[in-house]
């Protein structure tokens, strides 16, 4: 084994010693926010259907606490379906510039109005327009169509706020389950899990062979 790999297993030591899952996260993101390229803040995110086939996708994670995981959507989007059909997701953050995983499972619940409105409101003009305009994952006939709504939502928002959307809101994820993982040498990775019955319950930590 070289010195810059026992440098690394040295380095990567110390946070399979912590006991809280969200100072840990918070640490670790920002330390992404100044390594990662951009989207420090980009998760897959994973719903499942009716019949219970998964679908994943990125989005944005736009605030966290020991509550929980917030991002917002349409809510009558693809995942806004299969969360409200479901009230459980799962999360995946992946940040290559560190070689670092987090992943989170959990149960879901919608944000209070007031966050919703205060996000939303310091969203970009023209995002809050588009939010208008999309009948996200829904078949769109043309580029025409959606550049014709955007045109018309303008026009009808041309002056004053842009209102929130009834359909556009927030879901905060209530993990039940944190895995953070960190590559080591010979893919001998750390991997520690925090886990609870509820999210009431005290989390409980297990390391899992790699």
């Amino acid at each position: 084994m070289s010195l810059s790999d026992i440098s690394k297993l040295t380095a990567s030591m110390g946070f399979t010693e912590r006991n809280d899952p969200f100072s840990l996260f918070g640490e670790w993101l920002k330390e992404a926010e100044k390594s990662e390229p951009n989207d420090a803040n980009a998760m897959a995110l994973a719903t499942a259907d009716e019949e219970g086939l998964p679908n994943v996708r990125m989005v944005l994670l736009k605030d966290f606490d020991e509550k929980g995981f917030v991002f917002y959507t349409n809510f009558e989007s693809q995942k806004g379906q299969e969360i409200l059909g479901t009230m459980k997701a799962a999360l995946v953050f992946h940040w290559k510039s560190l070689r670092r995983q987090v992943r989170v499972r959990g149960l879901v619940e919608e944000v209070s109005s007031a966050e919703a409105d205060a996000y939303f409101a310091s969203r970009p003009r023209d995002s809050r327009i588009g939010a208008w305009a999309s009948q996200q994952s829904r078949p769109l006939e043309t580029r025409f169509a959606l550049e014709t709504a955007v045109a018309m939502n303008t026009a009808r928002y041309a002056i004053g706020e842009v209102p929130r959307p009834p359909y556009w809101s927030g879901f905060r994820i209530k993990p039940l389950s944190i895995e953070f993982w960190h590559d080591r040498p010979f893919r001998l990775h750390d991997r520690v899990v925090f886990r609870r019955a509820g999210e009431q319950s005290a989390w409980s930590k297990t390391r899992l062979y790699p």
